[in-house]
């Protein structure tokens, strides 16, 4: 997979750079990158699928959307997240 850019009349160099990253987010280069970063068993990735296999069953029978119905952020409950809002578990 080969991906050739050229640059366009007046385009700056950031601008260039950041229509490459987008091209390689969209064929999923990025991604594949980051899989292949680190060796990861067989058993491991089996045990891993297993993981998001049952997390998706357990979503599914509590009734919870999944992650792409749900956007980019979602609320989270008391002492849920991080932050200086309180809630979690004092550290002083």
């Amino acid at each position: 997979m080969a991906i050739r850019i050229k640059a366009r009349g007046g385009e700056s160099t950031e601008q260039l750079l950041r229509r490459f990253k987008k091209l390689c987010e969209k064929e999923g280069l990025t991604k594949e990158v980051k899989k292949r970063a680190h060796f990861e068993k067989p058993s491991e990735r089996a045990r891993r699928d297993k993981r998001k296999s049952l997390n998706r069953m357990r979503a599914i029978t509590l009734g919870i959307p999944p992650k792409s119905a749900r956007g980019e952020r979602e609320e989270r409950g008391p002492g849920g997240g991080g932050g200086y809002g309180g809630g979690g578990r004092d550290r002083f």
